[in-house]
């Protein structure tokens, strides 16, 4: 059974193994549909009716779509690009017995360690090298099976079975090759980046799972792929931002750092977002007041994926709001305002799905459990205006090998196309009125 989208999102998720190389990935399909970019450190000149877009640290990304006409909102998706994984030290090699070199790694973000064992490894993300009299950024992709995290043999860890802490600087370092590889880790690198060694001055790079997507189960009704939080909704999104159009300035922001609580100059609680919106309003020459209006209008989709209910642990699961792959958009609810929904937003959200026909369905986790906290409230906390937390049902969350449902691609486009689609209006009374 052939689901759209699915094959797209497979090869951008191949040709996004880091961060920066998804925000690139992300920069090439917005310039071949003619936005132009623009850089924070020079002056805009925008124009009604113009597409844009701007980056920053080469790892978060916003684009946005001006009308022809003034506007009264901003139509937000933000997602991010980040996804748990390991960083590769500054001083990367690490000799054992005179036998074996590996490579010294660090946790990025919370991953399951067990799933990054035994399986076909690379490393990929960005390079600083010396450019004349200064410094210019390369990435870097090692395009084969380079390494490999081997697990120790159940004979000599008899109690594996039955639960094993693993130690981040004993266990998760992965194997480079045999002592002959000694002190050609940084060749190899300088190889890849075309530079001498000597002009290698810096480096953010991360191992990435080299395995394909693929389709699977009876009816091929499953997809696994690494990276799908939260690439699946980055791409989701593209395509949705891509395809709609409406009186409303679109806005798609892909931000970086979200797994380690997005507290960076290029996170979600930065002031990214809020910059780009206030440089939008003055560069239409609009007023300080318009700006304010035009924020207490807006409306903002968090877009990162959900706890789909696990087969083997139902338990696991709030007794009436679990969620279910293939069955439509999730609206995220949290008391404790983990997430950015509340009655208003998810109203509203859903008004708009239902006039499409796009399924939607709710969560909440168990009440006496605590989950994970998403970058709508913490974008919320420099630009605040009304947003919901969406994204789409998938187990294995966090593993490097994530499944998800393959009809539950075209149905988040289908969502958020009719999103941006929209026009959603507040009145001084509270209300709102969606066309």
């Amino acid at each position: 059974m052939h689901h759209e989208y699915v094959d797209e999102l497979f090869q951008f998720i191949k040709k996004s193994p880091s961060c920066f190389h998804a925000i690139d990935t992300i920069k090439k399909e917005l310039a071949q549909n003619g936005f132009e970019e623009l850089s924070e450190s020079n002056a805009w000149k925008l124009a009604p009716g113009k597409q844009y877009f701007v980056t920053r640290n080469l790892s978060s990304i916003i684009a946005f779509k001006l009308p022809e006409k003034d506007f009264s909102s901003f139509h937000i998706v933000a997602s991010h690009s980040d996804s748990p994984t390991f960083k590769i030290k500054e001083g990367a090699e690490v000799e054992v017995e005179k036998k074996y070199i590996q490579l010294n790694t660090e946790g990025y973000g919370g991953m399951i360690c067990s799933t990054w064992f035994d399986r076909p490894l690379s490393i990929a993300g960005r390079v600083l090298v010396r450019d004349g009299s200064g410094v210019k950024t390369q990435l870097l992709n090692i395009d084969r099976d380079l390494v490999m995290i081997p697990n120790l043999a159940i004979h000599l860890n008899r109690d594996i079975n039955k639960g094993y802490t693993y130690n981040a600087q004993v266990d998760m370092l992965p194997l480079y090759g045999d002592v002959s590889s000694k002190d050609s880790f940084k060749q190899l690198i300088a190889k890849e980046a075309g530079v001498a060694p000597e002009d290698l001055l810096g480096s953010d790079l991360f191992l990435y799972n080299r395995m394909d997507g693929t389709c699977w189960g009876a009816n091929n009704e499953y997809i696994s792929c690494p990276q799908l939080d939260d690439l699946e909704c980055a791409f989701t999104s593209l395509k949705a931002f891509l395809a709609g159009s409406s009186a409303s300035a679109s806005v798609y922001c892909v931000f970086d750092n979200e797994e380690v609580g997005s507290g960076t100059k290029q996170g979600a609680k930065s002031t990214f977002l809020t910059d780009v919106l206030h440089r939008i309003n003055r560069g239409l020459g609009r007023s300080e007041e318009d700006y304010h209006r035009t924020i207490a209008s807006s409306f903002m989709l968090s877009a990162d994926n959900a706890h789909a209910l696990h087969p083997n642990h139902p338990n696991k699961f709030d007794k009436t709001n679990r969620v279910f792959m293939n069955e439509g958009i999730v609206i995220k609810h949290s008391a404790n305002q983990k997430y950015c929904t509340d009655s208003v937003s998810a109203a509203v959200f859903k008004n708009i799905c239902n006039k499409a026909e796009v399924p939607c369905q709710e969560f909440a986790n168990r009440s006496d459990m605590v989950g994970g906290s998403t970058l709508g409230n913490l974008s919320n906390a420099q630009v605040s205006l009304n947003a919901v937390d969406i994204g789409l049902a998938q187990l294995a969350m966090h593993s490097c090998y994530e499944t998800a449902g393959a009809q539950d691609v075209a149905i988040m486009v289908r969502g958020i196309t009719a999103f941006y689609n929209s026009a959603v209006e507040s009145t001084a009374d509270g209300q709102y009125v969606i066309g």
